[in-house]
């Protein structure tokens, strides 16, 4: 099923690790206070707004740009200045992504910095020939088209050999459409006070542009790199 794959394509959070509402709640409520900081609002107040820029522009990173022309810096190195020990790694995952025939690449609406951090913690950040944070689209997120498309011009893919993994389930309609196969990562984790649509995938998430759904993605790698019967 991924003998044509070349390229393969991973979001980073509640992704190239499980989803772990423990360790994003850090970020999330670091977001909450830098908001609650930057525009002089009720924590309350704050949240609120943090929830519906993220539903609306995909980031709340971005609605705050879009709206108060805030500098993505500060709030970058803020909000991903987290304890990342709640990670557990995964000891197959590294060898399931070293065996991947073709390229691999972190494409994730979070901070360089922050993809480097996770992903030398989980132990596999050594393994990708590309990463791709949101400063490398002009803080421009998934899931609105241009990222993707800069995406596959910087790295030179061509969207019909490669697959993308992601925790998201509107971040894959993007890449379906441009003739990606997809897969989506789900997991146990509650996730429900987050926007609906903007929350990540529970074992129960299916949509029409989704391929492959797993809540394993080390086992569905080595799964995927077998031989048809």
């Amino acid at each position: 099923m991924t003998s044509h794959i070349t390229h393969w394509i991973f979001d980073l959070d509640n992704t190239l690790y499980s989803g772990d509402a423990e360790f994003f709640s850090q970020i999330d409520k670091k977001m909450t206070t830098f908001i609650s900081e930057y525009l002089s609002l009720a924590p309350l107040d704050a949240r609120k707004i943090q929830k519906d820029y993220l539903a609306e522009y995909g980031t709340s990173l971005s609605g705050l740009m879009a709206v108060h022309g805030m500098d993505p810096a500060e709030f970058l190195d803020y909000v991903h200045d987290v304890d990342l020990s709640p990670l557990i790694p995964c000891p197959n995952l590294r060898g399931a992504i070293d065996g991947l025939p073709g390229k691999k690449y972190i494409f994730t609406n979070g901070s360089q910095k922050h993809a480097k951090n996770v992903g030398e913690h989980l132990g596999v950040y050594d393994l990708f020939d590309g990463v791709f944070g949101i400063e490398d689209v002009d803080y421009i997120p998934k899931p609105q088209r241009s990222p993707y498309i800069k995406f596959c011009d910087v790295f030179d893919i061509d969207p019909k050999q490669a697959i993308m993994f992601e925790d998201s389930v509107r971040n894959l309609e993007v890449p379906k459409y441009m003739g990606m196969a997809t897969v989506l990562v789900t997991s146990d984790a509650d996730w429900s006070h987050e926007p609906a649509h903007a929350r990540p995938a529970s074992n129960s998430t299916t949509a029409e542009w989704v391929d492959h759904v797993t809540n394993d993605l080390a086992g569905w790698l080595h799964t995927s790199r077998q031989p048809s019967p």
